[in-house]
């Protein structure tokens, strides 16, 4: 399969089982455009497994299609499909990654949920068991948010790594049966499957060209805090923090109203800030030019009595996630001491949990 940069899908080669979406079960000689139910939408990712394919919208719909014997469509049943057909147990979730196996699935959601479907021979759903699953179903629950996971192709094996950064593998590693995501003492998913998976494969693809293209998205991540290029620096407990103001003001309605109008801010060149930690707000600066968060639940705290303060609505929910699945026995005390302290009354619910 091929992706093209308007987000088209285009499908050939042996088609046995509909793994080319062309509505039929002929050889696809020359590349073909997927239409169908992608025909007006904006494909940001495919996937393959052994005989079956992903793709994802911009929407953050999933859309499957070809062989489906062990459920690895995610479809609630293991009849194949011969055109591109949209994964409804997936409703009103955020899609943003999704990998496959050899016959089973993975995805992950824009809050780190992951979630899994399809064979489950070698525990690769990691759910457990080795019962296969037709739909998919939510794991690692208890663990904290997700921000990568892996699978290829060619072998049994998951991978996923968390925002600490650490690296989880299950499935069929060098032979054993991993039922539940086990942490390793990698630091990237590409180990497990070079030392791991059978046979050891890269899960994605390896460039050895050098590019030095960055998209907007990867420009604005890069300039984040960067002296260099900045035109206003925040002072936060004596350290600063180097931002544009045009990005503030595009992404931030505060910062629009503080560099639009008469605020003394406004003329400043130093703006000291006494509210908020320096991890609290660098954390909200960052998202601003990255719209991830990446702090403990103890600062998220903070971090969602900021977003109140500035009204950030998306900011908000993303700390309260944070928050949520963050807490355990050993730390539920101190959060809702720092729910407390933040005055975050919405949280201290969760000291229920």
């Amino acid at each position: 399969m091929a992706l093209t940069d308007s987000g088209e899908v285009y499908a050939w080669g042996y088609n046995n089982c509909g793994q080319v979406g062309s509505g039929s079960t002929a050889n696809q000689p020359t590349p073909r455009r997927v239409s169908s139910c992608l025909q007006n939408r904006v494909a940001v990712s495919i996937v393959c497994g052994q005989t079956s394919s992903l793709a994802v919208v911009d929407n953050g719909e999933v859309y499957g299609w070809g062989y489906n014997g062990n459920g690895q469509l995610g479809l609630g049943n293991n009849g194949n499909q011969l055109t591109p057909c949209r994964l409804v147990a997936l409703q009103g979730l955020c899609v943003q990654q999704v990998v496959s196996g050899y016959a089973h699935s993975l995805a992950l959601t824009d809050e780190g949920l992951l979630y899994a479907w399809g064979a489950n021979t070698y525990g690769q759903l990691g759910t457990g068991n080795k019962s296969n699953q037709l739909s998919p179903v939510q794991i690692m629950t208890e663990k904290e948010r997700i921000v990568e996971i892996a699978a290829c192709h060619s072998t049994h094996t998951s991978a996923a790594k968390t925002q600490s950064g650490q690296v989880y593998m299950w499935g069929q590693c060098r032979g054993q049966s991993i039922i539940l995501p086990y942490l390793t003492h990698f630091g990237c998913t590409d180990d497990v499957f070079a030392c791991f998976a059978t046979p050891s494969v890269m899960w994605r693809l390896l460039s050895v060209d050098y590019d030095d293209y960055l998209t907007v998205a990867q420009s604005l991540k890069k300039e984040f805090d960067n002296p260099e290029t900045a035109d206003l620096k925040f002072c936060v407990d004596g350290k600063y923090i180097y931002v544009h103001k045009a990005v503030l003001k595009i992404r931030c309605e505060h910062f629009r109203s503080m560099f639009q109008s008469h605020w003394n801010e406004d003329l400043k060149e130093v703006i000291e800030i006494d509210q908020f930690s320096f991890p609290v707000y660098r954390s909200f600066l960052e998202f601003l030019y990255t719209d991830n968060v990446e702090l403990p639940p103890e600062d998220a705290i903070g971090l969602l009595d900021l977003a109140t303060s500035y009204c950030e609505n998306r900011l908000k929910r993303l700390c309260q996630h944070i928050i949520k699945r963050g807490i355990t026995v050993d730390n539920a005390f101190s959060l809702l001491s720092a729910a407390v302290r933040y005055d975050a009354e919405q949280q201290r619910r969760f000291e229920h949990f």
